[in-house]
């Protein structure tokens, strides 16, 4: 068929034929690597807080973020699962789970074998019970609506047996905020679960600080305008009178009626003059008299 053809037809006929061939290998290569690969999910390292045992560290909140961790990882067998919970204990209770893995491996069998373990050995004893009768006596207090509503979170959260009604939740929670516009709308809207409340709650307090916030904003004072009245005192004449008086200048004493000095100065002052000399105020205090005694012997 070809030699029917001239040389430049057979040459583009051979060409097509090679282009064709390409195209067909290249996309057999496609398909049999989309079919023989599958996609890799990315895991995430999470980092997780060392629970050491103390007593007021929430174990149930140590427990959520080991499995938050767990399923970022993408881990999945529960031996990797016990074994990456151990390395995140320390203190008291990194001993503690050591200890009983020393004489037996196999002790942590499943990884809900081993949160069960935990909480038996660092929860104090009936746990639910005591959350449960701390949350319907919860109370805001000095508290802020955060805080509280942390506090109240975390005792919800620790009652897992026999868990308590949305309708409990939401009217203690209410029933315990301090009086104020947030308790205020909240009786108002009456939210259907807890969270919901919490969530307005917390918007009501924030509405309030920045109300306050642009209330108590500092404002430059305005200029005192003088329209008339009396003009200010003069203490031009004050001052210069205090500086007479401290030196003595022209002060007069009220007892001799010389100035520049007061009485005690005046007493010195005779004394220093003598015996005989009289000064005004003071008639001869001093100078001896003659007198008569009762039966008429003279006497000085």
């Amino acid at each position: 068929m070809l030699r029917t053809l001239s040389p430049t037809e057979q040459h583009g006929v051979a060409l097509d034929f090679i282009v064709k061939e390409q195209r067909d290998a290249a996309a057999a290569t496609t398909t049999t690597a989309s079919s023989g690969t599958t996609a890799r999910v990315q895991s995430l390292k999470l980092h997780v807080s060392n629970y050491v045992g103390k007593e007021g560290k929430p174990l149930l909140r140590w427990l959520v973020e080991v499995d938050t961790a767990i399923a970022a990882r993408r881990i999945f067998d529960d031996p990797s699962k016990v074994a990456f919970a151990m390395s995140c204990l320390g203190g008291r209770a990194r001993s503690w789970v050591y200890g009983r893995r020393t004489p037996d491996a196999t002790c942590f069998g499943t990884y809900a074998e081993l949160k069960g373990e935990l909480r038996q050995a660092f929860e104090p004893p009936k746990s639910e019970f005591r959350s449960r009768a701390e949350f319907l006596d919860l109370q805001q207090g000095k508290h802020g609506v955060h805080a509280y509503a942390q506090r109240a979170r975390y005792l919800v959260l620790n009652i897992v047996t026999n868990p308590m009604d949305e309708a409990t939740k939401i009217i203690t929670f209410m029933k315990g905020l301090r009086d104020g516009p947030a308790k205020t709308y909240l009786f108002r809207e009456y939210p259907s679960t807890l969270e919901a409340g919490i969530t307005l709650a917390m918007q009501e307090e924030f509405s309030l600080r920045q109300a306050k916030l642009h209330v108590n904003v500092p404002r430059m004072a305005r200029p005192v305008m003088r329209t008339g009245g009396s003009e200010p005192m003069d203490l031009s004449n004050a001052t210069a009178a205090g500086h007479q008086q401290r030196n003595n200048s022209s002060v007069r004493c009220f007892r001799c009626g010389y100035t520049g000095h007061y009485r005690v100065s005046a007493q010195r002052l005779y004394t220093r003059l003598g015996p005989d000399v009289a000064m005004p105020g003071i008639a001869a205090i001093n100078k001896k008299t003659r007198g008569t005694s009762r039966r008429g012997a003279p006497y000085w």
